[in-house]
């Protein structure tokens, strides 16, 4: 999912905004010669995500950087746990520290909170997924942390899915002018997706066969209405209202899917330093 290419010309970016002209610090302090040895280690319980970025960092910077992992992507580490071993230049190192960092306690924060929702709602077959409420520039990286996590992703741009939202339908008139407009234009490949906010208008996009019904903060009863009347005519997206304390719930009511921004947008950084 995260082709080489494109993680290295982030992570160019990334360190071209972190390093500036130099580290002046570093620099300063450093000889070419200085070698260090350390860890990556974790402060915090949690589920890994970002090795290879992690690593990506440090070949970019430096062909004599050593970084052995105990661990892969999608495993579940305990506080106190040595993540990696890591030598090399001192400059190198150090320079590239909170760029490679930063990569991977994000993906992890957003691997662990995925885990919690996915976690929350067994025995149910519902799946949580993301949004498109990400960090600009970064969505690629939270998506594959959401999938490392044990979500699944919803679309990924504007351009993967048709979604008729509450603004689109007031535009159309309705929901069967929006998806009977779209029909008329969209290619056959892409799938069409209406958000519904009552049961009169879940009733409107099964007759204007919608490929996919979202309920726009319905309360539980109400969904377990509109999936009755769904009755799999339609992939039954949940949303609004979503968080640890709700969502078991939530997937009790027969949903397909339930996305969260909660997942991505109030996921905490994972605790994880690089001792040297």
């Amino acid at each position: 999912m995260l082709n080489k290419f494109y993680v290295e010309e982030h992570i160019k970016n990334a360190l071209k905004e972190d390093i500036g002209f130099e580290d002046i610090t570093t620099e300063n302090l450093a000889c070419d010669n200085d070698y260090l040895k350390g860890a990556l280690n974790t402060r915090s319980d949690g589920i890994l995500c970002g090795c290879e970025v992690f690593r990506t960092v440090y070949e970019l910077l430096s062909d004599n950087i050593k970084i052995k992992f105990y661990f892969k992507d999608g495993d579940e580490i305990k506080k106190g746990d040595k993540i990696a071993d890591i030598e090399g230049s001192a400059k190198d190192l150090l320079i590239g520290e909170r760029t490679a960092l930063n990569y991977i306690q994000r993906m992890s924060g957003i691997a662990t909170e995925t885990r919690k929702y996915q976690d929350a709602i067994k025995p149910y077959s519902a799946k949580i997924v993301d949004t498109r409420k990400t960090t600009p520039n970064f969505r690629a990286f939270e998506k594959y942390a959401v999938k490392t996590g044990g979500g699944a992703l919803h679309r990924f741009n504007l351009s993967d899915c048709a979604m008729i939202k509450d603004n689109h339908i007031k535009l159309a008139g309705s929901i069967t002018n929006a998806v009977t407009k779209l029909r008329q234009n969209i290619s056959h490949a892409h799938k069409i997706e209406v958000e519904c906010d009552t049961l009169e208008q879940v009733k409107e996009a099964v007759k204007v066969k919608a490929d996919i019904i979202m309920l726009d903060n319905m309360s539980v009863d109400a969904m377990k209405q509109a999936v009755h009347i769904i009755n799999h005519t339609a992939v039954v997206e949940a949303s609004g209202n979503v968080n640890l304390s709700t969502v078991n719930e939530i997937a009790s009511t027969g949903v397909d899917i339930i996305s969260s921004s909660a997942i991505v947008a109030k996921a905490p950084t994972l605790d994880l330093a690089l001792d040297l």
